[in-house]
């Protein structure tokens, strides 16, 4: 069953900690930042869990193992355990398991996260293509992983053997700035093979699928920095979603998404999973927030108004994306965001 085409953000008469059984938190450009935690995060996630809220903590890097994860957010002052972690590892080994015999060798071109998740579901992971693997996995693997595992998963998928990949995001940020990340890794493969991989990680179903299988979640929040991975996963699986601005997505970005990328609340940070979400209000000239009315001209977004900049940039939301429809902006809105500083 198709969904309503979203046309702006939703309000919420209660905190969303409280709206929502469990939040599924994505960790890069989220909860941290080149291994250092966001600014309000570790306070915001406390109080959140303190009121009842399920944290969980999904990510597509499948390099790190959950209990690497959970120890590396419990230094941070955020105490988590291995079983909060939900990674495109487990994902894609849940996905392999699937479809071959118990027991099976999978040559793996990755780090220990996949190594790890595959001998979870029972198989055995290989390190050559001569090891007559069942399937092909990749996944991140660090600055580290040599040209010539990539000429090892090469060797195997041009034989036919089944290709799976935990991810295809194309970068990965790091301390230094944005570095290449597995969906790099992958066109790689793909480019000496032609073949295409079965993809696990956000946005399609088989992470939806993993998280929900995990957390038991009845009411998930899908909280995240990224319109293509965070914001499209929670549309596939049909959940509710806020995109923080503490990542990747620039306010820019936001007023072009289309349906598939449009998050139902927007927040500059974590503080956001604490509060009430403003409503956005159509009013007769064009779409109010806080002290702020937005409209779409002929050629570009407008805005009236003062108040707070996360107020008017909801407000712009609802003009940009009312007029795309089931597609993207193209008016220009960079005097609008410059105005409100975005």
């Amino acid at each position: 069953m198709s969904q309503a085409v979203r046309t702006r953000p939703e309000g919420s008469g209660q905190p969303l900690s409280e709206a929502y059984d469990t939040a599924l938190l994505d960790l890069d450009g989220v909860v941290y930042a080149g291994g250092s935690a966001i600014l309000y995060a570790v306070d915001s996630l406390a109080v959140a869990r303190s009121g009842g809220m399920h944290l969980a903590y999904v990510t597509n890097n499948a390099l790190r193992t959950p209990d690497t994860v959970a120890g590396h957010l419990t230094e941070l002052g955020i105490p988590t355990g291995p079983d909060d972690v939900i990674t495109s590892a487990q994902a894609v080994a849940r996905l392999i398991s699937e479809q071959v015999p118990a027991g099976a060798r999978v040559l793996v071109i990755g780090g220990e996260g996949l190594r790890v998740a595959l001998r979870e579901r029972g198989l055995t992971p290989v390190e050559s293509a001569d090891d007559d693997p069942a399937a092909v996995v990749q996944g991140y693997g660090g600055p580290d992983l040599t040209w010539g595992r990539f000429a090892e998963a090469s060797y195997a998928v041009a034989r036919g053997v089944p290709w799976f990949a935990s991810n295809t995001d194309l970068t990965i940020p790091s301390g230094r700035g944005i570095a290449p990340g597995n969906g790099a890794a992958v066109e790689v493969v793909r480019i000496a093979t032609g073949k295409e991989p079965q993809v696990a990680g956000k946005p399609l179903p088989p992470m939806h699928k993993e998280t929900i299988i995990r957390t038991g979640a009845k009411r998930p929040l899908v909280v995240g920095d990224r319109l293509d991975t965070d914001i499209e996963g929670a549309f596939n699986g049909g959940v509710d979603s806020l995109l923080v601005l503490t990542g990747v997505t620039d306010a820019a970005q936001l007023l072009a998404a289309p349906p598939q990328h449009r998050p139902t609340f927007v927040d500059a940070d974590l503080r956001g999973l604490l509060t009430g979400q403003p409503e956005v209000t159509a009013d007769g000239v064009g779409f109010r927030c806080g002290g702020f009315t937005a409209t779409a001209g002929a050629d570009r977004l407008e805005l009236e108004g003062d108040g707070e900049p996360l107020d008017g940039l909801r407000a712009l939301c609802a003009a940009a994306w009312t007029v795309a429809g089931e597609g993207s902006c193209e008016l220009d809105g960079g005097k609008a965001l410059a105005r409100l500083g975005l």
